[in-house]
């Protein structure tokens, strides 16, 4: 007679009658990847399984099993997110078009024509175009945050908003900075603790001002549109930088 777990888990290959992919539990896929992600989690894992991002295979009794094809899913993800710093909506679509075997396929874009070697690091967001506008609704809807979680992010200056035909609209940029804070609050992080934040990326935002002014302000269309690209891979690479002081002080906390 069959094992319990065999009969309520058989292995998709097995049904087919193809080689079975060996399946892990949620557990284990995360003690397999915490050398390469410490901050790697069972809540983080169930989180991108919430944003439709992860479709693991469950049995009978609702366990969840990830084949090795979810677990190279799951560190492009991470990966995405760590070295790239796409929002989980950017990362969505990057999936849907194929990326899910090798994160590095293209990490870069927009090479360099004054050299072969020279590459940028993609902004997550364009800071020419703030993309459409989502209901209030649809903002709590997708990112599954409060009402009053948004509220406050507006009273602390975090967001803005902005008010169309009696209903409140945000652009992608803050929908995901809202989707960002839903789940720092899950932590008890709330909006009058995002001061620091706020005030780091002002600070950031006013020296690329500084740098690029010139150039930002000139009525050359080819030279305006150069200091764009050139704002964009600078805030990519200041937040990589960030990204970096941020885990080596954390590493001397968690030591």
């Amino acid at each position: 007679m069959a094992s319990t777990e065999q009969t309520l888990a058989p292995d998709i290959g097995e049904l087919e009658g193809e080689r079975p992919q060996k399946s892990m539990t949620i557990g284990a896929v995360c003690k397999a990847l915490a050398q390469e992600f410490p901050d790697i989690s069972i809540s983080k894992i169930r989180y991108l399984e919430d944003q439709k991002l992860l479709s693991p295979r469950r049995t009978p009794g609702g366990y969840r099993l990830y084949t090795s094809s979810d677990v190279v899913r799951l560190r492009t993800i991470l990966r995405l997110q760590r070295d790239e710093f796409l929002p989980l909506r950017v990362i969505r679509q990057e999936l849907a078009a194929g990326r899910a075997g090798d994160p590095d396929a293209t990490v870069t874009s927009g090479a360099s024509t004054s050299g072969a070697g020279k590459r940028k690091r993609r902004a997550s967001v364009s800071v020419r175009d703030g993309g459409a506008m989502y209901a209030l609704e649809d903002v709590l809807e997708d990112t599954r945050a409060s009402v009053e979680l948004v509220r406050e992010l507006e009273d602390y200056g975090v967001i803005k908003g902005e008010l169309r035909a009696g209903t409140h609209h945000y652009d992608e940029t803050e929908r995901e900075i809202i989707r960002a804070v839903t789940e720092l609050a899950r932590y008890g992080v709330g909006g009058r603790n995002l001061r620091v934040f706020r005030s780091s990326a002002d600070r950031e935002a006013a020296l690329l001002q500084q740098i690029l002014a010139p150039a930002l302000r000139s009525r050359n269309p080819e030279r305006r549109k150069e200091a764009l690209e050139a704002l964009e891979n600078l805030a990519a690479v200041a937040s990589h930088l960030k990204h970096l002081l941020l885990i080596r002080d954390l590493r001397r906390i968690a030591n």
